[in-house]
């Protein structure tokens, strides 16, 4: 999972919070991020296993030079989410660290060091509010990132399809055509390690509505219908795996692997945040192919004639409330989100509101993509959805029950799609039930 990126969600997933307690706050050692000139020596947490001693040295090199008064040292951790969960049971998780998915909004306080106010922060970053809480932003983005798919073009072209599929339907019909006309296996699910199925979830923009999220979703008691979010994506997912147009074993799909597939033309197609991009082409040029070989479309689904895509933040850069060189910590998140160029080598969005737009998402330009925002849930419902999560067991951010999808689907478990996602509409209605409204 060296090189995993998420779209962190506005929450949970049930079985990550349990392993938090509030053990993280309460002390302050370092003072205030504000207070004092930075120095000291300071250990920056990172998911980046595959360049943490390339990239990230050469980031050490550059900030050292501009603060010599900081060191900085790195440490990498493959299993990011399970490892710093725990970590985060003690005070000992870095100066500098990515803001899990298993803290809640109103659990930032409690690990974090808050950065300002939304409103100050906003003037200069994106996408804030993702991790904030009563007003006051915790993290910052070390990029932003849109969603879609990730596909080989020739592979796509040697199937006879010219036009981008506008509908679920489309889109499975283009996947068969893959089938029947060339080598290539036409989606992978990289069900083996999991979390890449959790991208699933950061596509809910393509529904055009950037209060989607606070009207549905959560407020509803079917958000597995077929006319609602979760019931078009994930009923997309199960019908790929149910017509035998996914690998044949998934439990044998291996993530690294699947980048060499992809840009050798092996296969053909998979739905990831566009993070992978860049990844993708530096596959295909390492399996002796053309980067240009990679193309990135929209989720396959159109409002009024036209494709919408979410944006949203990646992990976000945060200051462990424990750290005891806070003004250093703050100076290494600044730099990194302003003059490191991380984010624009990635192939992502700038996390400044006044950052370089990246040339990796030309496709969707040509395809008149319209980019979504969501809108943040409002005051005190910042903790709703993800109360509902928790309550319904149903790791709504995660790869738990889509691993469960698949098996259904694939036939390696009982039930059909009808039946699996009525179980999860009940789940769902009675933990509304039990929270409330």
């Amino acid at each position: 999972m060296a090189t995993r990126h998420l779209i962190p969600g506005a929450a949970v997933t049930a079985a990550a919070a349990l392993a938090l307690s509030a053990c993280g706050g309460g002390t302050d050692p370092g003072g205030s991020a504000d207070d004092g000139e930075p120095s000291g020596e300071i250990t920056v947490i990172t998911q980046r296993t595959d360049i943490v001693d390339t990239v990230f040295m050469d980031y050490k090199e550059r900030f050292e030079a501009e603060y010599p008064d900081v060191t900085v040292e790195f440490e990498a951790l493959t299993d990011y989410e399970g490892e710093i969960a725990v970590r985060m049971n003690t005070a000992d998780y870095g100066d500098v660290l990515l803001i899990p998915n298993s803290v809640t909004p109103d659990q930032l306080g409690t690990y974090f060091e808050p950065l300002g106010t939304v409103e100050e922060l906003s003037e200069k970053y994106r996408l804030v509010e993702e991790k904030a809480y009563d007003g006051q932003g915790y993290g910052v983005s070390i990029t932003v990132n849109t969603q879609g798919l990730v596909y080989n073009k020739k592979v796509w072209e040697a199937a006879g399809i010219t036009d981008l599929p506008t509908t679920p339907d489309e889109f499975l019909d283009d996947l068969q055509a893959v089938a029947d006309s060339t080598d290539a296996v036409p989606y992978y699910t990289n069900y083996a390690d999991g979390w890449p199925l959790s991208q699933w979830d950061g596509n809910r923009g393509a529904m055009g509505d950037p209060e989607y999220q606070n009207t549905h979703v959560a407020h509803s008691d079917t958000p597995w219908a077929a006319d609602e979010w979760h019931g078009i994506s994930d009923g997309l997912l199960f019908d790929i795996v149910a017509n035998g147009l996914s690998e044949e074993d998934p439990t044998t799909t291996n993530w690294e692997e699947s980048k060499t597939l992809l840009g050798s033309g092996e296969v053909a197609t998979m739905l990831l945040g566009s993070w992978a991009i860049t990844q993708m082409q530096q596959a295909a040029e390492d399996a002796g192919a053309s980067a240009d070989d990679i193309g990135y479309m929209p989720f396959p689904y159109q409002v009024d004639g036209t494709f919408h895509a979410q944006v949203a933040g990646d992990y976000k850069n945060a200051i462990n409330v424990n750290s005891e060189h806070k003004a250093a910590a703050r100076a290494w998140i600044e730099w990194f989100a302003e003059e490191s160029g991380y984010a624009y080598d990635e192939g992502g969005i700038s996390p400044l509101v006044d950052g370089p737009a990246p040339e990796t998402l030309g496709d969707f330009d040509a395809a008149g993509v319209e980019y979504v925002e969501m809108t943040p849930a409002p005051a005190g419902q910042e903790a709703y959805e993800s109360e509902v999560v928790n309550t319904a067991e149903i790791d709504l951010y995660g790869n738990i029950y889509r691993q469960e999808l698949v098996d259904v689907a694939r036939g390696a478990a009982d039930g059909d799609k009808e039946s699996f996602f009525a179980e999860l509409n009940q789940r769902w209605a009675d933990a509304r039930a039990a929270v409330g409204e």
